[in-house]
């Protein structure tokens, strides 16, 4: 199982929010890129990067650093605002591996299917899942979109990878859903990556024994509940 151990990023800082709400933020660092390279001490292969001012809006204002974080080394899959074939393009032109597509993916379909068609498996898709439903906006909004009729739409695409979010456990330490991703990886044949309330060695070991493709590792590795070295090696 791959680990990505995850920086979100709000005015060049390192920073978490609690259930995706802005206003519940805690700030872990002045910077980031010092971060990634503890990643790699820890013996990290991938980094999973979230540009939450971008998800806002649209925009990148944190391009210049998520370029930097990328050139250490990582193979480095981000997300936040992208909502664009532009927007796509100027991330993998600077080193990205791999862009996360979420508000787009569900409110402009048409965009998807030209990037999967131009990018191939260096477009991945967010479902992040709200009492059921596909939340878009950075969270902030709900979707009529299922998470199943997404998850759907997306195979028919020709999505390969997909990180999925429990929102109601991001952050929150209370466990991942573990049912979640062993319903989804035997219901579709595309990559899941478990995101949202990975926050014991038993979630990270729970995981991978069901064959998940992989797993973020975000609040946990801040606040030392998962000891990142470690989890890499049990799932390497």
């Amino acid at each position: 199982m791959e680990l990505f151990p995850a920086i979100d990023l709000y005015e060049g800082k390192a920073v978490r929010l609690l259930h995706g709400n802005y206003a519940d933020m805690t700030i872990y660092s002045e910077n980031p890129l010092l971060i990634a390279q503890d990643f790699i001490a820890c013996g990290a292969r991938n980094i999973h990067i979230v540009d939450l001012q971008g998800a806002k809006d649209g925009t990148t204002p944190n391009l210049e650093l998520i370029k930097r974080i990328a050139a250490c080394g990582l193979l480095a899959e981000v997300g936040g605002g992208i909502r664009s074939e532009d927007v796509a393009s100027r991330y993998l032109d600077a080193g990205v591996g791999r862009v996360i597509l979420g508000t787009a993916a569900v409110t402009n379909p048409e965009l998807l299917e030209r990037l999967v068609a131009r990018f191939g498996e260096k477009i991945a898709v967010s479902v992040d899942v709200k009492d059921g439903y596909a939340a878009i906006c950075g969270w902030q909004e709900q979707s009529r979109l299922t998470c199943d009729a997404l998850c759907q739409r997306l195979q028919d695409t020709g999505v390969k990878t997909v990180i999925c979010t429990d929102i109601s456990r991001d952050g929150a330490m209370r466990g991942t859903n573990r049912q979640l991703y062993a319903d989804l990886s035997k219901r579709y044949n595309m990559d899941f990556i478990a995101s949202g309330g990975v926050s014991s060695m038993d979630d990270v070991i729970a995981l991978r024994d069901m064959n998940v493709y992989g797993a973020i590792i975000g609040k946990a590795y801040y606040t030392g509940a998962i000891d990142l070295k470690k989890a890499i090696e049990v799932t390497a």
